[in-house]
């Protein structure tokens, strides 16, 4: 019996002393097996390789067709999800952009909505200076409270200037302020060839932006925020002056033409000055796309509702979306060395989106997945740890991370210890 244990107790030495120099973690030999597998093309229930396309990280194509005739000097048509320039004419041209300005002002609006920061009902008390602004306005006396949510409407509906400055005040303390979060959320989007000087858009030296930009800042808004077009498709309504001399009803009737009339609108924003001439930026959603069309400096402003239309159509009419949400990926953990745990879970980063064009067909389109065949710990959520890869006629169109989905600490003497009683039931 003294020999039994004699030998258990030594057994047991031998077997912490070989977990602590190597650092292997204890596994079943079925999961051994399955983690082997870590490059595999998936497939689905027919045995054919799935098609896939990207969201975020697909390339932008510049297409200028023949087919399309704008007499607007700026214009460009992008497809939302992933950011494919279909169509352009001088996108990059620096112009003045009268009320587009105010899509970049309703995003910081939201942006602060979502932060907490901000809410719907809050009262926003007008100032001399934004019910000075002039332009286009829905006439706020100093003095006069709205509620955030009225201030939308006013923006968004009836491109209020004197909405808008209030609002830029009421976030930020002052109008200049609020520009510089213009500026610096522009910036982060990308928006390398814009600069603004108001949240209005009225015409000052300086102020400028181009119509592939305000694609970019469109394509935020509706992707981040979609909840704008339950403001930005609302055709009339009425809001209520409250001042001292007392209550009066007050008008809004939308800017945006389109929205009455293009199947599957759901915004934007217009614009028009006499150095801006007449400008839009137009959003519409069908068979999973959102097509942004923005036109510039369009000669009359029926111009600018016909061209945006006829580039949102060219855009429905040759392209088609496809999307992998990756929710079939069979999740295998992935064994790790010198770890408190013996395996670590994952997940995809993201899903994958490819706008196809004409002649394109999207069950051409074929994904890899590659996945580490194990990982030393420490390891963080979000660490990489592998990635799927998607290929069209043999090139790759785009990859998406494949991520941890759990924090996985090194192990210590102690932990190894625990895992040896664990291992042989001590």
């Amino acid at each position: 019996m003294k020999y039994k244990k004699f030998a258990r107790i030594l057994c047991f030495v031998l077997c912490i002393s070989l977990l602590f120099s190597y650092n292997v973690p204890v596994r079943t030999l079925a999961d051994t097996e399955k983690s082997s597998k870590s490059d595999t093309t998936a497939k689905d229930s027919t045995g054919q390789e799935e098609a896939a396309t990207e969201v975020t990280g697909q390339d932008s194509t510049a297409k200028d067709s023949a087919a399309v005739d704008i007499t607007s000097e700026s214009a460009v048509l992008i497809e939302g999800s992933t950011g494919t320039v279909i169509y352009e004419k001088n996108k990059d041209e620096k112009r003045k952009p009268a009320s587009i300005t105010k899509i970049m002002t309703l995003l910081l609006i939201f942006d602060a909505l979502a932060s907490g920061k901000i809410k719907l009902t809050d009262q926003v008390t007008v100032s001399e200076y934004a019910s000075s602004m002039g332009g286009s306005q829905v006439y706020l006396e100093p003095g006069e409270t709205q509620d955030v949510n009225t201030m939308i409407k006013c923006i968004s509906i009836a491109s209020a200037n004197d909405a808008a400055v209030a609002m830029a005040e009421y976030i930020a303390g002052s109008e200049e302020s609020f520009v510089n979060m213009m500026n610096e959320r522009a910036k982060g989007l990308g928006m390398n060839n814009t600069h603004f000087v108001n949240c209005c858009g009225l015409d000052v030296d300086n102020h400028y932006t181009t119509a592939y930009d305000i694609a970019l800042m469109s394509r935020e808004l509706i992707t981040k925020y979609p909840q704008i077009s339950d403001y930005s498709t609302v055709w009339m309504e009425n809001i209520t002056h409250t001042t001292k001399k007392g209550q009066s009803e007050f008008g809004l009737t939308n800017t945006n033409k389109l929205i009455k009339s293009y199947n599957g609108i759901t915004g934007l924003k217009t614009g028009s000055t006499s150095l801006a001439k007449y400008c839009l930026s137009a959003t519409a959603k069908r068979n999973g796309m959102d097509m942004i069309a923005v036109v510039l400096a369009a000669p009359e402003t029926k111009v600018r509702f016909r061209e945006a239309a006829k580039l949102l159509d060219y855009g429905f009419a040759n392209c088609s979306i496809y999307q992998d949400d990756n929710k079939d990926l069979a999740i295998t953990p992935i064994p790790v060395k010198k770890g408190v745990a013996d395996a670590l879970n994952y997940r995809v980063g993201d899903k994958f989106s490819y706008l196809c064009l004409k002649g394109t067909n999207p069950a051409d389109i074929t994904k890899k997945i590659t996945l580490e065949e194990s990982v030393t710990a420490p390891v963080k959520e979000n660490d990489k740890v592998g990635e799927i890869t998607y290929e069209l006629g043999g090139k790759t169109i785009g990859k998406i991370d494949i991520v941890a989905a759990e924090n996985v600490n090194k192990a210590k003497l102690m932990d190894y210890f625990k895992q040896a009683l664990k291992k042989f039931k001590f």
